[in-house]
């Protein structure tokens, strides 16, 4: 016996180092339920459009739209639009921000303001899990520049020699008697206070530069340990062992027909499952919105190749300068549980059906004839305090929900309390006057239901007929 179990043992630990040495020699390959990627950008002009949207990809190259393709995040500071989207996460996975331009182009902004008269300010975002939102706040970054006239196309990067942020954009500024746009730089802990700004990135002569992105390599890959593309005329590539020391020139992408009067934005991405990268490109003079270029050494210019026709689709939304995140498995299930593809819907009055629920100021009340329309168009999310309930969230304003304070209804950011989650949940229930129609129970007061009262919207218990009516809609596209 002892003798068998011997051979059987040699047998075992051959076909182990046998597995093994398949296992180092083989192609790393993604395994089909690893996670994928976000894509964080905004989609066009106007004050829809210059907002913060998502997409997500399995593979880096076919993207989907989340939230139906609608807006995730709203900015309501500043010039009320945003644009150039950078999404930060921490070392240690426990924080995220997004800091974008402060910038409405088509919102009674024209290109000329934004560049010599624009904001100075960043517009943030910061977040625990990705999913829940704080309000939007302005970060004043090129107030203390001499003559700085805006702030653009913010990006920042964790720097380990100093422990701290990197954060650059540009700014269209003079400075030894020429007026254009460099990088600048500051550091900060919390995107709240940066230091003094410096000169980052400043090209010879009259040339200007605008959109920098830096990616990390990892060790063995290339020439460099970060790699930076910057649109300065050419999608220019340079190299650096530290973020803050000296640069190298790397080349460009001319080689394969691109330069700067084409394309902007350049966005790194790392492919999970293989060392190869995709730094995509906008189109902005063709209005096609990104494509991928690849390559297996980002420090080497000769390397970057042009997508196959069919090899990527970016899905329904031309998608604009931004930045992507690989996920972690939690990391994905949490945004795509938070911004499934669900259908925006209004609520029409039983009563006076040519009204719908509306927001107004933040203020919720039924109108006929809604301007503008998305005013009364909500998703009907799973409730925020559990399964079998729902929350109303607001298409554009997203992250606000029809909330009750009392018996007044008004639309509020979600605070992320548990007061706000019970205030703003409600149990869907057979119409009280149709049964082919609903109403809506409050969560925290089950004698109580939403209904108008002059066309304001409240929360009251329902006795009569008229409120029975008055409380009853239908959930119509």
């Amino acid at each position: 016996m002892s003798a068998f179990l011997a051979r059987l043992a040699a047998i075992w630990i051959a076909a182990c180092l046998l597995f093994t040495g398949q296992a180092l020699t083989a192609p790393q390959q993604a395994d089909a339920a690893d996670p994928g990627y976000l894509m964080t950008h905004f989609v066009g002009e106007g004050a829809t459009g210059q907002q913060i949207y998502f997409s997500h990809s399995t593979d880096g190259l076919h993207w989907n739209d989340l939230n139906g393709g609608g807006m995730a995040l709203r900015s309501t500071v500043g010039t009320k639009g945003v644009r150039d989207p950078a999404l930060v996460r921490s070392p240690g996975g426990d924080k995220y921000w997004i800091i974008a331009t402060d910038l409405c182009i088509g919102c009674g902004q024209s290109w000329d303001d934004s560049i010599n008269r624009g904001s100075r300010n960043l517009v943030v975002w910061e977040s625990t899990d990705l999913v829940n939102w704080s309000a939007p706040r302005l970060l004043n970054v090129a107030g203390a520049i001499p003559d700085g006239r805006n702030a653009w196309a913010p990006e920042a990067i964790w720097n380990p020699a100093t422990n701290d942020y990197v954060l650059y954009w540009a700014t269209n500024a003079t400075l030894n008697g020429v007026l254009k746009h460099r990088i600048y730089y500051a550091r900060t802990t919390d995107f709240r206070s940066i230091t003094t700004p410096q000169v980052y990135i400043d090209r010879p002569g009259t040339q200007g530069l605008i959109d920098t992105q830096i990616v990390e390599m990892p060790a063995g890959i290339g020439s460099h340990r970060y790699v930076r593309a910057s649109g300065d005329g050419q999608i220019t590539l340079e190299g650096s062992n530290s973020i803050l020391g000296t640069w190298t020139n790397l080349g460009n992408l001319s080689g394969i027909g691109l330069t700067g009067s084409q394309v902007e934005g350049p966005m790194w991405m790392k492919f999970r499952d293989r060392n190869e990268w995709a730094l995509y490109l906008d189109q902005y003079a063709s209005s096609r919105g990104y494509m991928p270029v690849t390559t297996t050494n980002p420090s080497a210019s000769g390397t970057y190749r042009l997508p196959a026709s069919g090899s990527y689709d970016m899905g329904g939304t031309k998608k604009r300068h931004g930045s992507i995140l690989n996920l972690t498995a939690a990391e994905e299930s949490r945004v795509l549980g938070r911004w499934p593809n669900t259908p925006a819907n209004r609520l029409q009055s039983f009563n006076y059906q040519d009204r719908y629920v509306r927001h107004a100021n933040l203020d919720v009340r039924i109108d006929p004839n809604v301007s503008p329309a998305d005013d009364a168009k909500f998703r009907l999310r799973p409730g925020l305090t559990g399964s079998g309930t729902v929350s109303f969230e607001s298409v554009n304003f997203p992250g606000y929900f029809l909330r009750h304070n009392g018996s007044d209804f008004q639309l509020v950011h979600n605070d992320g309390t548990s007061t706000f989650a019970q205030d703003a949940t409600f149990r869907r229930v057979a119409g009280l006057a149709d049964s082919a129609w609903s109403s809506f129970q409050s969560y925290n007061h089950p004698d109580r239901y939403i209904r108008h009262y002059g066309f304001q919207l409240r929360l009251d218990p329902i006795t009569t007929a008229t409120a029975r009516s008055d409380a009853t809609f239908r959930v119509t596209s």
